[in-house]
């Protein structure tokens, strides 16, 4: 991972934006040449791209061969979910010189595309939300990936059924397991029945 002292720190940032169509997952109702022009007009940023796929690794190398050429400091992706692709975007970022965390995904598919029936204000929502997003991405700072040793033990509140699963599979899992009841005996509501349905055993 690249350290701080990598980073441009004089002048104002440099950002890339790049608009996915994602087939025609995104571009089928949004206008994304029209959205990567606007993003051309939005302050600092230097450049602005769309492509068919940008989480390919054309996609990704398009992104790296800007971030070394055109010397970008951060970079704002509008694809997917950033469940899908995020981790794969700030990975790129990293292995051309950027921290990862000066990168910003915004979805214009989800939020966009697929809750839109009308192209013209589906372009606009992703416009406003390119916009915010690189707005958000110059005030990001970078970070550093830190592990910490963790105890691999668990509390549960509460020794009612719900407690006494949750206790067991946090067990069966290998974590060690505190179960915490405010009365003397655990069960719950249930030790007080006399027989479950539809076994009739006991309940306690």
């Amino acid at each position: 991972m690249p350290s701080d002292g990598d980073l441009k720190t004089k002048g104002p940032p440099r950002v890339g934006v790049y608009i996915c169509h994602c087939g025609t997952n995104i571009a089928a109702m949004v206008d994304v040449e029209r959205v990567s022009q606007f993003a051309t007009s939005l302050q600092n940023v230097v450049v602005a791209r769309h492509y068919a796929y940008m989480c390919s690794d054309p996609g990704q190398m398009l992104i790296q061969e800007d971030i070394t050429h055109e010397g970008l400091d951060r970079v704002v992706v509008a694809s997917c979910s950033p469940l899908m692709h995020e981790s794969t975007f700030r990975l790129a970022c990293s292995e051309a010189g950027l921290n990862p965390f000066l990168f910003q995904m915004t979805n214009i598919r989800e939020h966009c595309s697929w809750v839109s029936e009308d192209r013209e204000s589906a372009t606009q929502k992703a416009e406003a939300l390119v916009s915010a997003a690189v707005r958000r991405v110059q005030l990001q700072s970078p970070l550093e990936m830190r592990q910490a040793n963790v105890k691999q033990a668990a509390l549960v509140v509460g020794g009612g059924i719900a407690g006494i699963e949750a206790a067991l599979r946090l067990a069966d899992s290998g974590k060690q397991v505190y179960l915490v009841e405010r009365e003397p005996s655990i069960g719950g509501h249930m030790s007080r029945l006399y027989k479950t349905f539809p076994t009739l055993d006991c309940a306690a």
